[in-house]
């Protein structure tokens, strides 16, 4: 009986005209559509984080920044307010604040979230959906607290995520580097060519 079950679908599949491989109903990959998520790089939060991963990622941070831009892909900035405990900067005030030499543009989309993980009870997945991203580029910090829970965050909304490579921040430059190596955060040249062959 088996036998028989094998061969009559073995006729089906030969007199059908195609393969599975050639079926219309395996989808195609989407297109890469990319935004940049600046996170918590407040005047608040900055002189808690180590030196040593701060003066050069905020460079690396306008550098991708102006390449968004230039490329007309969607920034979104990412403030932090603990309303539950009551830690960190109020809104409204000079600490909530990006310093004045970030490169961001009040027509940036703002998110402001109360837990790690921007997704967490905020408008920023509608925001993504809205300019239909599927891709995002994180950086900010912090690299082992807000940034890595945004991370986990983008997975489970079914985002593809990446850190990239020193842009991110934390309280001891090594526990970056760790993070860094550990989810294989992208340089510059991987980005230029992901951005490369992105759709706006």
């Amino acid at each position: 009986m088996k036998k028989m079950v094998l061969i009559l679908f073995l006729v089906l599949i030969v007199f059908s005209g195609k393969s599975f491989s050639q079926s219309n109903d395996v989808a195609k990959p989407d297109r890469l559509h990319p935004a940049l998520l600046v996170i918590d790089i407040q005047n608040g939060y900055l002189p808690h984080m180590d030196k040593a991963d701060v003066e050069p990622a905020m460079g690396y941070i306008n550098m991708y920044i102006n390449f968004f831009r230039k490329n007309g892909f969607p920034i979104i900035r990412i403030y932090h307010s603990d309303l539950k405990y009551g830690y960190g900067p109020k809104e409204g005030s000079e600490e909530f604040e990006f310093p004045k030499s970030v490169l961001i543009k009040p027509d940036d989309p703002k998110v402001i979230k109360h837990y790690g993980d921007a997704f967490n009870k905020t408008e920023l997945d509608k925001i993504l959906k809205e300019k239909k991203v599927n891709t995002i580029f994180l950086c900010g910090l912090s690299a082992v607290g807000c940034v890595l829970a945004t991370y986990i965050g983008a997975e489970d909304h079914d985002y593809s995520a990446f850190f990239l490579k020193d842009a991110v921040i934390s309280h001891k430059a090594a526990y970056t580097k760790n993070i860094e190596d550990i989810f294989d955060a992208l340089g510059y040249e991987a980005v230029n060519v992901m951005l490369d062959n992105a759709e706006k």
